[in-house]
């Protein structure tokens, strides 16, 4: 759509504005912005100020690269893959709901993209995975706590994995950059960073009271590389979901992590909602199923088959039929429920009882009856071994 039409359609709806005003808006958000985004985004964020809806006729919303997105866009479209998932989470306010959250990149930048209510059965049910490329339709645009911008898809929006139109060669050579410890100095005070390294240190989870008197939680680890180690201090609901997988020696990767002046001249890593944590394996490793914990992804593991599995049809959240099919393998430090999705489900009925098999690149979650579970994504690999 045009400038014109929208500045149209803006002066339909508040009668009591003047092309001379929107202009100057316009001129001054452009000056702010550097001449980076085009006139009718700006216009479109002039209009959400002035509560005016921009009725589009035409079939494509605007497509923006990460770099762009400011706060208050509306009915946008943004491509990225995906990079990391963030746990389901319900919430009891005056309206129950769902949110589930992910992270995606283009070549300039990364978002946190929040997903509400019935499209949180992306995540829920596994439909989207890390490396799939996705375009998110009719989304719009917030600012979170901190003041960083994030991407939400409501009821109107949509959500096309691996889309038809994206040449997905173009993501396919999106690096996650990850800055060494020894290089993190005051410079990156305030600022996010990704960061890889091992657990050398780990100390307890203890509470604490704001001046709401509302309580919190906090943990502090310390993480090493090659040059450098560092404090890193996990907050809150992140305790929580670290606690699971913690341990001294753990090989962890964390992605948009804030970086925060510590005691004295040095710098520490803070870990919040917005921040992605998770374990890393060297190489092809196998892990016991004693050693599966809650949380921990890319998962290898092998055994024996213990039930005989039966495929199934369920119904998600969403109204899709999906195959699943469920089945215990064991080997010799205990047993684990595997749920078999989608592809991987027709792979799993067919296995008998003693029949030992590899699964590669699962995930450790909790299922039916709060039970942990070993659970397929679209990366998992289940193949029968002589």
């Amino acid at each position: 759509m045009s400038s014109e039409k929208i500045i149209e359609q803006i002066l339909l709806k508040r009668p009591e504005s003047s092309r001379k005003e929107l202009l100057e808006k316009l001129e001054k958000m452009k000056k702010k912005m550097g001449g980076l985004i085009s006139d009718e985004t700006l216009l479109r964020v002039i209009a959400a100020k002035l509560s005016v809806e921009i009725q589009n006729n035409e079939v494509l919303t605007p497509t923006l690269s990460i770099k762009d997105i400011i706060s208050g866009l509306n009915n946008i479209a943004v491509v990225g893959r995906v990079i990391a998932i963030f746990p389901l989470k319900t919430f009891e306010k005056k309206r129950s709901g769902k949110l589930a959250s992910l992270l995606i990149a283009d070549k300039s930048g990364i978002l946190r993209v929040v997903l509400w209510n019935s499209k949180t059965s992306l995540v829920e049910y596994g439909k989207i995975e890390v490396g799939q490329t996705i375009r998110f339709l009719h989304g719009y645009t917030r600012e979170d706590r901190s003041g960083k911008v994030e991407l939400h898809i409501g009821e109107k929006g949509n959500a096309e994995i691996n889309p038809q139109g994206v040449d997905t060669k173009n993501y396919s050579t999106i690096h996650i950059s990850k800055t060494k410890i020894g290089e993190i100095t005051q410079a990156y005070n305030n600022k996010r960073l990704n960061v890889a390294g091992t657990v050398k240190e780990l100390f307890a989870a203890s509470d604490f009271q704001r001046q709401d008197l509302s309580s919190g939680r906090v943990m502090r680890f310390v993480l090493a590389d090659e040059t450098g180690e560092i404090w890193v201090v996990v907050w809150n609901e992140k305790v929580d979901e670290l606690e699971k997988i913690l341990e001294k020696g753990v090989k962890l990767q964390i992605i948009s992590a804030k970086v925060k002046k510590a005691l004295g001249e040095k710098q520490e890593i803070h870990v919040d909602a917005g921040t992605y944590v998770e374990t890393v394996a060297l190489g092809e490793v196998f892990l016991k199923i004693a050693e599966l914990k809650e949380g921990l992804n890319g998962v290898n593991v092998e055994g024996i088959v213990a039930t005989k599995s039966v495929l199934r049809e369920v119904k998600t959240s969403s109204g899709e039929l999906v195959k699943l099919a469920v089945f215990e393998l064991k080997d010799e430090t205990g047993k684990i429920w595997v749920s078999a999705w989608r592809k991987h489900a027709e792979m799993a009925s067919v296995l008998n009882i003693g029949d030992r098999v590899q699964i590669k690149n699962a995930s450790m979650k909790k299922g039916f009856d709060d039970k942990l579970e070993l659970t397929t994504r679209n990366a998992t690999s289940l193949v029968p071994v002589q």
